[in-house]
């Protein structure tokens, strides 16, 4: 109850979670976010956040250690959560001026001058917020797209009516960019001027690249083009969550002068930032949680600062396409039993069991990497990498090669295989 009603004394409104963790880095105040981001529309999702950041792994062993009593009564229908809010909440847009302000006050008001950038508003909570900050770049920036009832957007698994709309819009022929995010806004979306969406991964190089970064955390299952590019002093890889990419930026940063850059990104284009970055004789603050604008200004940037176009950026980094799909109804019992057939604590034994289920795919086996499920490296450097699901029951294939259509065709392949595998089990 008292948390209830802190939160209705101090609602920020409707702001994205990267705001709304800002506002509590700065104040120092632990943060909660309520959403429901890319997930079904009857169902929400809520984040929390403290002074410092983003929980992390750490800090939950801690949490599940915590004896908590808790009235039933406040969870009765008669009673306390359950019961309607009367009135209105008092909502202050200090959070909201603080997370424009971040930009408007680092990046030149007239950086965007010249460029037209449409915005898809679609459902996103901060689809006002994209549209003021391009603007206040200097941009001529146009909404497109906006729903009042709530779409579940996923970064990662892009709808094909997205995929049209994107395409549809660029057809005009106007705009240097399309982007977007999820509904939380915490995670990016944008395509280039021929209004093909970037893959997360990819767009995430292109950002890092842009803010000079010298160290780069991202999870195992992200494009190899990171390392192949050749941008970046060091490259760290980790396990797949935010959490884990945090932690491995606090690694980074341990020790480190604040001249070091260090930042991460995940598969769904979520950027974080742990160091105060040099740009344009200021410092635009660390924030390490996902964020999407970052993104979306830095690519845009860099390929004004490079005289071309996103499409051309994008062609500039080493060819390596990834794609990745789940099988339903996988129970980790299921995944576990074709996971352990991998690892038999012998590697050479393993890559030879690899070669013989997938070779006729890839050919030879010459890497494993068990940082987070089974990631496996052929000599012809494609990549088939095998994950069960931390929260569902799912087993989900990942995998990278040299063309789009290779790709696509290797992730439908593997999946075949797997589901033999699993009868046959």
């Amino acid at each position: 109850y008292l948390i209830y009603k802190k939160i209705g004394n101090a609602s920020r409104g409707k702001i994205p979670s990267p705001a709304v963790a800002l506002y509590g880095i700065v104040n120092r105040v632990p943060a909660i976010m309520v959403t429901g981001s890319h997930i079904p529309s009857d169902r929400n999702g809520i984040k929390f956040n403290k002074p410092s950041g983003e929980i992390l792994k750490a800090d939950e062993d801690g949490i599940r250690m915590q004896s908590v009593s808790v009235d039933d009564s406040l969870f009765a229908e008669a009673a306390g959560f359950v019961s309607p809010v009367t009135g209105k909440w008092d909502v202050s847009n200090v959070a909201r001026d603080m997370y424009i302000a971040r930009y408007l006050d680092v990046f030149p008001n007239d950086c965007l001058k010249g460029l037209r950038v449409a915005v898809y508003q679609h459902s996103a909570v901060g689809r006002d917020i994209i549209l003021d900050i391009v603007r206040g770049l200097g941009a001529d920036a146009e909404a497109l797209g906006r729903s009042d009832t709530f779409i579940p957007v996923d970064t990662e698994a892009i709808r094909p009516e997205d995929v049209e709309l994107a395409a549809k819009w660029a057809e005009k022929g106007v705009y240097d960019a399309i982007i977007s995010t999820d509904g939380d806004s915490d995670r990016p979306l944008i395509a280039d001027e021929r209004g093909r969406w970037l893959r997360g991964d990819v767009a995430g190089i292109l950002c890092a690249k842009y803010l000079g970064a010298d160290s780069v955390s991202t999870p195992v299952s992200c494009n190899s083009a990171v390392e192949k590019s050749g941008y970046f002093k060091k490259v760290c890889r980790t396990r797949i969550g935010s959490p884990f990419v945090i932690e491995s930026m606090n690694s980074e940063s341990e020790g480190e002068s604040d001249v070091i850059v260090v930042v991460g990104y995940e598969a769904n284009g979520g950027f974080l930032i742990n160091s105060n970055i040099p740009l344009f004789g200021k410092r635009l603050r660390a924030l390490p949680t996902r964020d999407a604008v970052i993104l979306h200004l830095s690519i845009i940037l860099l390929a004004v600062s490079e005289g071309k176009t996103v499409s051309e950026i994008v062609a500039g980094l080493p060819r390596r396409y990834t794609a990745s799909d789940r099988l339903e109804n996988f129970s980790q019992e299921q995944s576990r039993t074709i996971l352990d057939k991998l690892n038999t604590g012998d590697v050479t034994k393993d890559k030879a069991v690899v070669t013989d289920i997938f070779g006729k795919l890839c050919g030879n086996c010459c890497c494993l990497d068990r940082t987070d499920g089974v990631r496996m490296t052929f000599d012809s450097e494609e990549v088939i990498h095998l994950r069960p699901s931390g929260n569902a029951p799912e087993f989900r294939v990942y995998n990278e090669a040299a063309t789009e259509d290779r790709v696509e065709e290797l992730n439908t392949a593997c999946l075949k295989v797997l589901i033999k595998m699993k009868e046959k089990n």
